[in-house]
């Protein structure tokens, strides 16, 4: 579980245990709590920080994800907040998306930056199953979910301008987020399953009719959400257990086109949590 804005612990876990990982990426955003919830091993990270340390273009996201592969974690759930580009997915509703259209600029989105190249598919950047399933559990809850729809990740920390409100609209986009880039494309390398909670704040600032985005807005309509989260994340996490058969579980394996022996043994080390069923 990746924590957004307003969503910085989880209640309800057992066996709780708090880990402080170092990775060749750096540190991770905070500590990670390890512990058990609905009897399923998790781990839970605040993508921000608690507190909310990190704006969005400065959140570590490769530590991040390294930190989670390096402690055996198969399945994300990312949750996050995000602006409504569409009249009808409305501020409290929940989105399930299935598309990204990458606006970012400034961020590390690779592990393999460096002596190795790969390329990742990333056609399809959600893993359909897990993402399924959180509609599903949503379902079960009696929460207002749209499945699918495409997210525009856009740098920040500002919010949109108005003319860029619009032109995403044109684009056929549904919401609008600052957090799920690098996030899908980095847990794409490390072969982890990636899914987005996207819990609507706001109507970005294309609504002439609703007060343009503020972050008061916003956490005061995350903060209704932060309960709901939670008790999701119980419902969901119960099924996401067993054998994946996903695409996302074998991503790398015709992936890495850089010849092995022309892959130098310390990268080879370091990359070990990702690479290492390939190139050890």
């Amino acid at each position: 579980m990746i924590g957004g804005s307003g969503l910085y612990e989880m209640d309800g876990m057992t066996g709780v245990e708090t880990v402080d990982v170092n990775t060749p990426f750096g540190k991770p955003s905070d500590s990670v709590v390890l512990g058990e919830l609905e009897g399923v091993k998790v781990a839970f990270l605040p993508r921000h920080g608690r507190g909310h340390r990190f704006n969005p273009t400065h959140i570590p996201a490769r530590a991040n994800i390294f930190a989670l592969k390096s402690l055996g974690v198969e399945r994300i759930i990312s949750v996050s907040a995000v602006g409504s580009l569409k009249e009808e997915f409305e501020p409290l509703d929940l989105v399930v998306p299935s598309q990204l259209i990458d606006r970012t600029r400034l961020r590390e989105s690779t592990f393999f930056d460096t002596d190795v190249v790969v390329h990742v598919a990333m056609a399809d950047p959600f893993c359909a199953d897990t993402s399924h399933a959180v509609h599903h559990a949503a379902q079960q809850l009696d929460i207002t979910v749209h499945p699918g729809g495409t997210m525009v990740v856009m740098e920040g920390p500002a919010f949109s301008t108005r003319a860029e409100s619009f032109m995403y609209r044109s684009w056929g986009a549904d919401i609008i987020g600052m957090t799920a880039l690098p996030e899908a494309k980095l847990a794409r390398e490390a072969e982890i399953c990636y899914a987005t909670m996207a819990w609507i704040t706001d109507y970005d600032c294309w609504h002439q009719e609703s007060a343009s985005v503020t972050v008061d807005m916003v956490i005061a309509n995350l903060q209704k959400n932060v309960a709901t989260s939670k008790a999701l994340l119980r419902q969901v996490i119960p099924t996401l257990v067993g054998e994946r058969k996903c695409p996302c579980e074998s991503a790398l394996r015709d992936a890495i086109i850089t010849r092995k022996d022309e892959i130098p043994a310390d990268l080879k080390r370091k990359l070990a949590p990702v690479t290492g069923r390939y190139l050890n």
